[in-house]
C-alpha cells in the first residue's frame, strides 16, 4: 500500500468521536494539523469537542448522526465535502457492547448492536469509498482483538467484530481488483481504557470491567493516524492482542476452556450493575478515558515498534524464516 498525504494536509472523518478512541483520535489528528469531521449521536458532547479543538487553533466540524442509518452517514460525507472540499481518511470507530449470555439478551438488543457495530462500519465504508475513489484515500475500520477471539458475556460484540473483519478483507480485495486507490486497514485493539464498559447494556449482576492488560486510547489513535498516512492491512494494538490471537490459533480447544476465567475477569466485585447503557440513548460523553479499576499500561512497545517500517520488516523476515523452517521439517507425529 502506498503512502498517503501527510496528516497536516488531510481531511479526516471520525465516527464515534464523542468519547474514547474516537475522541482521542480526533484530538490528536487536529493537533497534527488535520481538518477533522466529528460524528456521533451525542450533539452536546460533539459541540464541546469541536469547541475545544478550535480553541487550540485546530479545524473541526461536527455532525449528529446514527451510523446505522445510511441517510445519516451520507450527511457526514456531505458535511465533510461542504466544509473542507473532500475526504482523505475515514475512520469507522463507532461501537457498543452488551454484557450478558447470548440466551439472556433480547433479540432487539442483539439487532441494535449489530446495526451500530457492523452495519455502521458497512455503511461508513461504502459511503467513504464512493467519496474517495476518484482522488484516493484511506479507510480505517476499528474492530477489536475480538475479531480473532471470542469472549463469554460479549457474544454478539465478538460476532460483530468477526463480521467487520470479513467485510473489510473482502472490500480490500475488491478495491485492489478494481484498481481503486483506497486502502483498507483493520485495527485490532486489546482492552482499552475507554468508557465502553459504562456505555454497555448489562445483563450480568455486576458492573463490567475490561480484562487486563489494559492500554490507553492514545495507543489506538497512534495506530489509526499511522494507517491514515502509511496504510497497513491490519494493526494489533497491544502486544497482548497479538499474543492472545496467536495462542487461540495454536490451541483453540485450550482457549475455549478459559471461558470461566475470562468471564470472571470482566466483572467488578465492588460495584453493582448499571443495566441501561447507551445502546438506545446516549449517555454523558466527552471523556476519552474510562475508570478501569486496575493498572493501565502507559504504552505498547509492540504496537509502537510495529508502526515503523524497519522493525516490521525485520519481524516479517523472522516470521517467514521460522515458517520456512517448520515447512522444511515437515509434520511431526
Amino acid at each position: 500500500m502506498h503512502a498517503k498525504k501527510p496528516l497536516s494536509e488531510q481531511v479526516i472523518v471520525v465516527t464515534g468521536a464523542s468519547s474514547g478512541i474516537g475522541l482521542t483520535t480526533a484530538q490528536m489528528a487536529a493537533e497534527r494539523g488535520a481538518r477533522v469531521v466529528l460524528a456521533a449521536r451525542n450533539g452536546a458532547a460533539l459541540a464541546e469537542v469541536e469547541a475545544a479543538i478550535t480553541a487550540k487553533g485546530g479545524s473541526a466540524v461536527h455532525v449528529i448522526a446514527d451510523v446505522g442509518e445510511r441517510a445519516d452517514v451520507e450527511r457526514i460525507a456531505a458535511r465533510a465535502v461542504a466544509a473542507f472540499g473532500g475526504i482523505d481518511t475515514w475512520v469507522n470507530n463507532a461501537g457498543l457492547t452488551i454484557y450478558g449470555r447470548l440466551t439472556d439478551v433480547p433479540d432487539a438488543d442483539h439487532e441494535r448492536l449489530l446495526r451500530t457495530n457492523l452495519w455502521g462500519t458497512v455503511l461508513g465504508s461504502l459511503v467513504a469509498v464512493e467519496q474517495m475513489k476518484a482522488r484516493g484515500g484511506a479507510l480505517v475500520n476499528v474492530a477489536s482483538v475480538a475479531a480473532d477471539l471470542a469472549f463469554p458475556l460479549q457474544g454478539m460484540y465478538c460476532a460483530s467484530k468477526h463480521a467487520i473483519q470479513g467485510f473489510s478483507d473482502t472490500l480490500r480485495m475488491e478495491l485492489l481488483e478494481a484498481g481503486t486507490p483506497v486502502s483498507v486497514t483493520l485495527i485490532k485493539p486489546a482492552s482499552i481504557d475507554t468508557p465502553l464498559p459504562q456505555h454497555a447494556r448489562n445483563y450480568t449482576d455486576r458492573e463490567p470491567k475490561l480484562p487486563p492488560p489494559v492500554y490507553p486510547p492514545a495507543e489506538v489513535a497512534e495506530a489509526i493516524l499511522s494507517a491514515a498516512v502509511n496504510p497497513r492491512r491490519e494493526i494489533y494494538v497491544g502486544g497482548a492482542a497479538r499474543a492472545m490471537s496467536a495462542f487461540k490459533s495454536l490451541a483453540p480447544n485450550t482457549y475455549d476452556r478459559l471461558g470461566p476465567a475470562i468471564s470472571a475477569l470482566q466483572r467488578r466485585s465492588e460495584r453493582p450493575r448499571d443495566p441501561e447503557g447507551a445502546l438506545y440513548a446516549t449517555k454523558p460523553d466527552g471523556r476519552a478515558r474510562g475508570d478501569h479499576p486496575g493498572y493501565v499500561m502507559r504504552r505498547s512497545a509492540y504496537t509502537r515498534g510495529s508502526l515503523h517500517p524497519l522493525p516490521t520488516a525485520i519481524l516479517a523476515a523472522g516470521l517467514s524464516a521460522a515458517a520456512a523452517m517448520i515447512l522444511r521439517r515437515g509434520p511431526r507425529r
